[in-house]
C-alpha cells in the first residue's frame, strides 16, 4: 500500500493530460530530485519515480491522474509534507487553463 495516494480527474483529454504530466515529470526532476521515466501508451501512461527514500508512479489516462509514492523509512516522517507539497504542484498544473476538476 502506497504512502501517497493521490487522484484527480480532469477534462484535459489524453494529449492535454500527456503534456500536464510530462511538466510534473520536469518538476519533480528539478525540485525534488527524482529520476523519472515515462512511457506513453494508447489510453494510458506511466511515470515512473525513484530516488533514494521514495518510489513510485503516475498513472495518466484521457480523465484521470492517479499518483502513488512509497516512502523509505527517512521520508516517512515527512510524508504529510511531501504529500502536501505533490498536491499543491499537481493541482497547479491541472488548474491552468484547461485543466481539469478535483476528486472528493
Amino acid at each position: 500500500m502506497p504512502d501517497i495516494h493521490i487522484e484527480r480527474n480532469h477534462t484535459l483529454g489524453i494529449a492535454g493530460a500527456r503534456e500536464v504530466a510530462r511538466q510534473w515529470v520536469q518538476q519533480a526532476e528539478q525540485e525534488f530530485g527524482l529520476e523519472c521515466a515515462y512511457t506513453e501508451g494508447k489510453d494510458r501512461d506511466v511515470a515512473q519515480f525513484t530516488r533514494a527514500g521514495i518510489d513510485g508512479t503516475v498513472e495518466v489516462t484521457a480523465s484521470t491522474f492517479t499518483l502513488d509514492a512509497t516512502l523509505g523509512f527517512l521520508f516517512s516522517s515527512f510524508s504529510e509534507v511531501i504529500e502536501q507539497k505533490i498536491t499543491r504542484n499537481l493541482d497547479a498544473l491541472l488548474n491552468a487553463p484547461g485543466g481539469g476538476t478535483r476528486l472528493a
